[in-house]
């Protein structure tokens, strides 16, 4: 899930938002995305879809290693 993590990071800065603000956009804790983002914390496919869905990405893109 270090890829996951990373790619989360990535997008949520390419637009500019905190991890707050993408946590009330998924509906999740801020703590939970620092985790999430840190790799720490294992993800629910409902979830890792919250956060695509939050960033207007596809889960796919997270996902990918390229």
């Amino acid at each position: 899930m270090i890829t996951f993590g990373k790619n989360v990071q990535v997008a949520r800065q390419v637009l500019g938002i905190s991890q707050e603000e993408l946590a009330f956009r998924a509906g999740l804790h801020r703590t939970y995305i620092g985790m999430v983002e840190r790799a720490e914390r294992s993800i629910s496919l409902q979830n890792a879809k919250k956060i695509a869905d939050a960033l207007n990405v596809k889960i796919d893109n997270l996902l990918d290693n390229g």
